[in-house]
């Protein structure tokens, strides 16, 4: 297999990314997302080609009906991939439709959860506007959330889910109306003492999109709409998308509890349903490049394509953790942290992800600038089916396996492309780099990153004794990769 990097052909890769030692995000122009060769932002195939397998086997076990994966870094989407169905099933017997309908790339999901982190990214919108403060009662803005104790609740308890709601509330069972479901929630007494304990929970965010109505005088919807998904151009991510849509969604469950038999083309989650599709927790649809166009907005500090969405400092904070005092629950204002039950290998103190009910997930790893995406159906037909969490597992660490196995033994391999390809003028040139790489790759098994450092930026030094031996390309490639070989090191 080569191992060459693509040096000027892919859009994301003419910005000559140049990395900050140790920390993998770029220095060069924000990236968008372009389609690319993994090799082209220092990644191996083989790994990703490993996906392929994990997820075939979660259909043929049903784990889900269907399937997207999406892997991205530094903007190039390297992994786009479909599985499986996006509607298959008639009801909780798995009767099969008569024309079930092919998983696409662009097919659209229904990301339950995942809606949390655009109701989160709005709310900051407005506070970098001075519209309110994190530590502000949200009885300030709805005094009638005050009543049963809340009066102490805090804005940022509701982004960090530390208010002390309980998880959830039956509001389809309850209510006949969007402003009856939000009163009830208002009303809904706590489990804890505000700031005391932290328990996931759909109220707090039912909360903040009411917040962000009173503020914005929009509903959420139309809000999310202008201040975030039209200006990034992500025309496949809506509430309530038109049934002339329907076609091109992922099926979700059978609900006879709902009399809605088969949901598809709606949102999933009950209580979002009952408040007309659109909510603070559920409801929002999207393909995977949507989502990787709003990760890239992320990783770029807030910026897209010249478009800003957050400032870089409110970027910072949602890579922050908000919650020490409580291990494990690691959780900024917007975002899940460092929760390797689904982000795998790409879990660290940083990394930022969100998953959805309806078998969604979005990582995204700001030390190694990348994505992993996936988008699965596991609801249809039933809820009941096995957890998809080992595979969201596999997903992510794959991703981070193709990024990590990149090593002195695979610069190694595109020295030897390069010299198949006739880039060496001396063929004493492209061996005497062969042979130092080869006793690099030594202290990389012995893990001796001081060494490694030392005699990678030896190599550096070779490659400009040899500079006249090679093509500009072979030079410029090598030295790239050996900056990026060193950085991984440091």
């Amino acid at each position: 297999m080569k191992n060459r990097f693509m040096s000027v052909t892919l859009a994301g890769t003419v910005l000559a990314l140049v990395f900050f030692a140790g920390t993998g995000k770029t220095a060069a122009a924000s990236p968008i997302i372009e389609t690319g060769a993994p090799d082209s932002v220092q990644m191996l195939q083989a790994p990703l080609d490993d996906i392929d397998g994990v997820i075939q086997q979660g259909v043929a076990d049903k784990y889900m009906a269907g399937s997207v994966v999406l892997t991205a870094r530094n903007g190039t989407i390297v992994k786009e991939d479909a599985y499986g169905y996006a509607a298959r099933y008639l009801d909780d017997d798995f009767t099969e439709m008569d024309n079930p309908v092919d998983m696409q790339t662009d097919t659209i999901f229904d990301l339950a959860s995942i809606t949390k982190v655009f109701t989160a990214t709005s709310a900051m919108q407005l506070y970098e506007q001075g519209a309110f403060s994190l530590d502000d009662p949200v009885a300030d803005y709805i005094p009638e959330f005050a009543q049963n104790g809340k009066a102490d609740v805090t804005i940022r308890q509701l982004l960090t889910h530390t208010s002390g709601f309980p998880a959830w509330i039956p509001l389809y069972q309850t209510t006949d109306s969007r402003a009856e479901a939000y009163a009830e929630v208002f009303a809904t007494e706590l489990e804890h003492d505000p700031g005391t304990n932290y328990a996931y929970s759909d109220l707090n965010m039912i909360t903040m999109a009411a917040i962000i109505e009173k503020i914005s005088g929009e509903r959420l919807d139309q809000y999310v709409e202008k201040n975030i998904t039209e200006p990034l151009d992500m025309t496949d991510t809506m509430f309530n998308p038109p049934e002339s849509l329907k076609d091109r969604i992922a099926a979700t469950e059978y609900q006879p509890q709902t009399d809605r038999d088969i949901v598809w083309g709606e949102v999933h989650d009950e209580n979002a349903w009952a408040m007309d599709g659109v909510a603070g927790h559920a409801g929002l649809f999207a393909t995977a490049q949507d989502l990787a166009v709003f990760a890239q907005m992320i990783l770029n500090d807030g910026i897209y394509d010249g478009t800003r969405i957050l400032e870089a400092e409110t970027v910072d904070l949602m890579e922050t953790n908000q919650l020490p005092e409580y291990p494990g629950n690691a959780h900024s204002v917007a975002w899940e942290l460092n929760q390797g039950w689904y982000m795998g290998n790409l879990s660290e103190p940083t990394t930022m992800g969100h998953t959805g009910f309806t078998g969604t997930s979005i990582v995204i790893s700001p030390s190694k600038n990348a994505v992993a995406i996936l988008l699965t159906n596991k609801v249809h037909p039933t809820r009941e089916a096995p957890s998809t969490n080992p595979i969201r597992q596999a997903v992510a660490g794959k991703t981070a396996a193709a990024i990590d196995a990149w090593s002195a033994s695979t610069l190694e391999e595109l020295v030897a492309d390069f010299a198949d390809e006739g880039a060496f003028s001396s063929g004493r040139a492209a061996h005497s780099l062969k042979i130092h790489l080869t006793a690099v790759s030594h202290y990389e098994d012995e893990n001796a990153a001081a060494k490694v450092v030392k005699h990678m930026e030896g190599f550096k030094t070779l490659l400009d004794h040899h500079e006249e031996n090679m093509s500009e390309d072979a030079y410029e490639t090598l030295n790239r990769n050996t900056d990026y070989l060193i950085g991984k090191w440091q």
